[in-house]
């Protein structure tokens, strides 16, 4: 990873909290776990345990993204949050503005994926060796002097950057994606423009369904 430069940590922006799991919004440009290099040691899950030093990281957003994010504080719990991501119990949404106009109003991109090994960490569309992966969409409106598309994102499958990669192949890159998107629409923003909206499953101790909404900041 070159030129990490996470934004300042000033406080955390908690969505819920009790003694079983803390949800949090993640910000864009802030890896979720430490990379390997000390440079890359400030992440989501070192700054949530400076207030909550039983914190114990269940799933990840990229770097790039933000949005919600939930946490473990006991094993009895993360042992739980594992088995309902494992067993895609956990309903998840993402909000995207995408480059052009997205035709169809709503469906579901079914298209394997793989590491782009030599290209680490970016990923590609593999017909014979990749991994399942699919994802539900619902376009939400079109803007025309842009010629941007804001859509809804449903990942069935939790594969790296599944999110990024099938929108570039269906023709329709996320602004702001320095992985995927051409050169136009890179430079039509400053962040990638995808959000981890909306979060949904069962507490890991109590079994009451839970839900939580973040807007997106864009």
């Amino acid at each position: 990873m070159i030129n990490y430069l996470p934004p300042p940590h000033h406080q955390l922006e908690i969505q819920y909290c009790d003694d079983g799991i803390l949800v949090i919004n993640k910000p864009a440009g802030l890896l979720s776990v430490p990379g390997r290099l000390k440079e890359h040691r400030d992440c989501m899950i070192t700054r949530v345990q400076i207030d909550y030093p039983d914190a114990l990281i269940v799933h990840r957003l990229d770097m790039s993204t933000s949005g919600l994010m939930v946490m473990a504080r006991n094993k009895e719990a993360h042992r739980n949050l594992n088995r309902q991501f494992a067993q895609r119990l956990v309903d998840k949404s993402y909000l995207a503005i995408v480059y052009g106009f997205v035709k169809t109003a709503t469906g579901t991109i079914n298209l394997p994926l793989i590491c782009d090994w030599p290209n680490r960490p970016r990923q590609i569309v593999d017909h014979e060796n990749g991994k399942s992966a699919q994802t539900g969409y619902r376009r939400i409106n079109y803007d025309l002097d842009s010629n941007t598309t804001r859509i809804q994102l449903n990942p069935r499958t939790g594969r790296t950057h599944q999110l990024r990669v099938h929108m570039q192949a269906l023709g329709h890159p996320i602004l702001g994606d320095d992985l995927y998107a051409d050169e136009t629409t890179l430079n039509m923003s400053d962040r990638l423009l995808l959000h981890a909206e909306s979060l949904s499953f069962e507490h890991p101790l109590n079994q009451k369904p839970l839900s939580f909404t973040r807007p997106a900041p864009f």
